[in-house]
């Protein structure tokens, strides 16, 4: 009895832990990635109950910019509102996007065969006018906007539209870099614009240029902190019966099942293969 009323009131400190995991950018059923919608939630919970400290273990090989960035905000945001101190723990891959996320942490910390890095802008198509020939499809398009159909993978490039194209890119790119400067400071300093390429390392290396501050587990980390005793409190996206209870996550579910069902499993096996398709860029 004294043994478990020792338990009882000489519980340790209590450290929330928010997981991240996934491609940045549209939810589908069958690509539940990251989104501000569906990570606002556990965040709010996450930060609300903590006492100071609030983790973050986070696995992404990046996506959409912008949801990437509403996710910083957020983050940022919560941590200003509570007086609460950020710890990133990388996974597998924390990388383009994925770093930007990372960034919003006051220290970031990864596995030494972490992907960390790919500080970057890119867009990907195909080229698909010989295939169509080929085949004997006759597309019809009709459009108002002359440039409406600028990049479509069944016309040939248009040297304009890449031009554009870069330009854009650029100014993304110069918003990423800019943000990364200003989180990690004096830290990266030294290397300069060779972070800035879109290339990617290994946890240890990107300890060397000043992109993490240490390799750890977050478990290891928070006992450091906060001794033996510290308990992580796991906060994950709530489930209700036979239905994601994520906000947007069930409105996309909704929508999709207005659709001819052939069109929505298309739809979901493309989101898919293009988010497995992210992922084999690092390796994985």
């Amino acid at each position: 009895m004294r043994k478990f009323l020792r338990r009882l009131f000489n519980k340790g400190p209590l450290v929330p832990v928010v997981r991240l995991s996934g491609v940045i950018g549209a939810v589908t059923p069958l690509r539940p990635g990251l989104s501000l919608t569906a990570v606002a939630s556990p965040l709010e919970r996450a930060f609300a109950m903590a006492n100071g400290t609030v983790a973050i273990q986070l696995n992404s090989p990046g996506g959409s910019a912008v949801q990437s960035r509403l996710i910083f905000q957020r983050i940022r945001d919560l941590a200003r509102e509570k007086n609460v101190r950020v710890y990133m723990f990388g996974e597998d891959v924390v990388a383009s996007g994925g770093y930007m996320i990372a960034c919003a942490g006051d220290e970031i910390y990864a596995d030494p065969s972490s992907i960390v890095g790919s500080i970057g802008v890119l867009y990907s198509s195909f080229g698909l006018t010989e295939a169509i020939h080929k085949l004997g499809i006759e597309r019809r398009v009709h459009t108002a906007g002359e440039k409406k159909m600028a990049l479509d993978m069944f016309q040939p490039e248009n040297p304009d539209d890449i031009a554009r194209l870069k330009t854009i890119q650029a100014i993304i790119h110069r918003e990423f870099i800019d943000l990364v400067k200003e989180r990690r400071g004096r830290k990266i300093e030294m290397h300069g614009d060779s972070l800035f390429t879109g290339e990617f390392w290994s946890g240890r290396q990107a300890l060397e240029l000043g992109l993490i501050d240490g390799i750890m587990d977050v478990r290891t980390k928070m006992r450091e902190l906060y001794g033996e005793k510290v308990r992580l409190r796991l906060i994950s996206a709530e489930r209700g019966f036979l239905r994601w209870r994520v906000p947007g996550v069930w409105s996309a579910l909704d929508a999709s099942m207005a659709r001819p069902a052939a069109i929505s499993l298309a739809d979901d096996v493309i989101s898919a293969i293009e988010a497995r398709a992210i992922w084999a860029r690092f390796g994985f």
